[in-house]
């Protein structure tokens, strides 16, 4: 089992079996933590970190831990755990992601609910649009039995986020060959190197899309957990942010902070 912990500094890191800190765009950084694995070794995508962000860690796993039987991709910052909080010494153990997967495919954080929007609409109001057009065209012409899941999680109101979720080898391949598959056409479509700001990280926020697609057409059985946050959340700011994303199409937009 490798759950890896996707980060891009020097961190804290939970003294709990299973877990390694691996650090992303590894090809681009000058250090790198003793101890910390690196997404620049064997086949990788390291240099395109500043696209495809944590992804570049989930390429890494699905080219060089084909010999694990459980993947699993976390952040520095965000955990899967028993409840919510800050505490590390609360997320998922290994034990506890064994017993989960002897019930479920795939472990994911809560899903995340916008209440008075729908998925598509709100990465509209966050991001460029065309990229969400474009994957929406490549699915419906590369991958057509994904389509009808790939609406309906735009029509939804929630979503598993995050790029964040624990599962099986064969399950892991499944989806990371889905996932890959559907941006790499992307990639070819979209002018991205040309984006500025967060908006250069498009390929990180499409994905976000794809694991609900690929959880439903797939008919995957899933369990939810609490999220751990090792830094607490402004949700004055987050939610001042979100209202001002929806009411006021043209103004700087704030999404991940």
């Amino acid at each position: 089992m490798k759950i890896l912990i996707a980060t891009h500094k020097s961190y804290q890191i939970p003294d709990e079996a299973g877990y390694y800190p691996i650090m992303v765009g590894a090809d681009l950084r000058n250090q790198i933590p003793v101890g910390y694995l690196k997404d620049n070794t064997g086949q990788n995508i390291s240099k395109m970190n500043p696209f495809y962000n944590e992804l570049t860690a989930l390429y890494w796993a699905k080219y060089n831990l084909q010999d694990e039987d459980i993947i699993g991709l976390v952040h520095y910052r965000r955990y899967l755990g028993s409840k919510s909080g800050h505490d590390l010494n609360n997320i998922l153990s290994a034990a506890q992601i064994r017993e989960a997967l002897n019930k479920v495919d795939v472990l994911l954080p809560k899903q995340r609910n916008y209440y008075i929007e729908s998925q598509k609409n709100h990465y509209l109001n966050a991001h460029k649009n065309e990229p969400y057009f474009v994957m929406a065209d490549v699915i419906k012409e590369k991958f057509p039995t994904y389509y009808e899941a790939f609406i309906a999680m735009g029509q939804s109101k929630q979503a598993h986020l995050f790029n964040m979720s624990i599962m099986n080898q064969e399950n892991f391949q499944s989806y990371t060959s889905f996932m890959f598959d559907v941006l790499a056409e992307v990639e070819q479509r979209i002018p991205y190197r040309e984006y500025e700001g967060q908006e250069q990280r498009v390929f990180g926020f499409l994905s976000e899309r794809l694991m609900d697609t690929w959880l439903y057409t797939e008919q995957k059985t899933f369990a939810e957990y609490p999220i751990i946050t090792t830094e607490k959340t402004n949700w004055v700011d987050k939610g001042t942010q979100f209202l001002k994303r929806k009411f006021f199409k043209n103004g700087r937009k704030k999404v991940h902070f």
